[in-house]
């Protein structure tokens, strides 16, 4: 059995900068960590090759960004993955997440595919939860969003997994066939850290790097060119407030403010 985790390197959350000019992430000279919400789909990936017989599973970090993210899925190996991709290549540049969605499912095809897809419920930088479901429809999978538990269960020599969504009012429980993408939430486990044994792993592992050339992939749909979304403007908002000072020093002029407060909000219709 395959697990596969989707990863993102993500700046800081001080650290987030945009270019006003592209519409784009700033990410050269930006501090970056992994996307604090796919610790928990690693850990659960995790897990989950635990509770199958030694050796029956495996589970491969694939991430898509620039070349420094390697660190990102280096840091995911000293956890406990057993392999990682990265995906890299300046034709990427300024992906949205339909386009990422798109060489990530080309990424996971030229793996082989997988049993089981997991990554966080959204990436902080972006913040929309897109790209998981992106890559089921791309893959053409069944796809659970917002995952707070989540089990494998053996059916007839079929695995299906059944998965616990975290909704508005309660838990809804589903069973998902597989092959299959599941978003997790923070409920689903507590991240490990990683070991000193990973981090020697970690080292000295070798991480391809997979571009273009390396990719079933159509490069009119890729990049900024070939994103359907795009950031037309970016702009800070000014705060402007026009506002009336009432001093109340004393009882005529306590009298007087009171008065103007009453007044203001009738003004405002917010009193009759």
């Amino acid at each position: 059995m395959r697990i596969v985790v989707l990863l993102k390197q993500v700046p800081e959350t001080n650290a987030v900068k945009m270019d006003e000019a592209t519409g784009t992430m700033v990410r050269e000279g930006v501090e970056a960590i992994v996307n604090p919400l796919d610790l928990y789909a690693i850990e659960t990936a995790l897990l989950l090759r635990e509770a199958q017989p030694e050796g029956s599973c495996e589970v491969v970090g694939i991430s898509m960004g620039p070349p420094k993210a390697v660190k990102a899925l280096r840091e995911a190996v000293s956890m406990g993955l057993d392999s990682a991709v990265l995906i890299s290549d300046k034709a990427f540049a300024g992906s949205d997440t339909w386009a990422t969605s798109y060489v990530l499912a080309a990424a996971i095809r030229k793996l082989g595919g997988a049993e089981l897809i997991l990554c966080g419920e959204r990436a902080t930088d972006g913040d929309t939860g897109q790209v998981g479901p992106g890559v089921a429809s791309f893959l053409n999978l069944p796809v659970a969003t917002y995952v707070g538990k989540l089990e494998l269960i053996d059916t007839n020599n079929a695995k299906i997994c059944r998965v616990h969504r975290l909704i508005e009012d309660g838990h809804e429980v589903l069973d998902m066939d597989l092959p299959g993408v599941a978003t997790v939430v923070k409920e689903i486990a507590d991240p490990r850290l990683p070991t000193l044994r990973g981090k020697q792993r970690a080292k000295k592992i070798d991480v391809p790097t997979w571009g273009v050339a390396d990719l079933d992939v159509q490069p009119e749909k890729l990049g900024l060119n070939g994103s359907p979304t795009r950031v037309v403007k970016i702009f800070k908002p000014k705060v402007a407030r026009e506002c009336e000072k009432l001093h109340a020093v004393d009882e005529e002029t306590i009298e007087q403010a009171a008065t103007r407060v009453v007044e203001y909000l009738k003004e405002k219709e917010l009193l009759s």
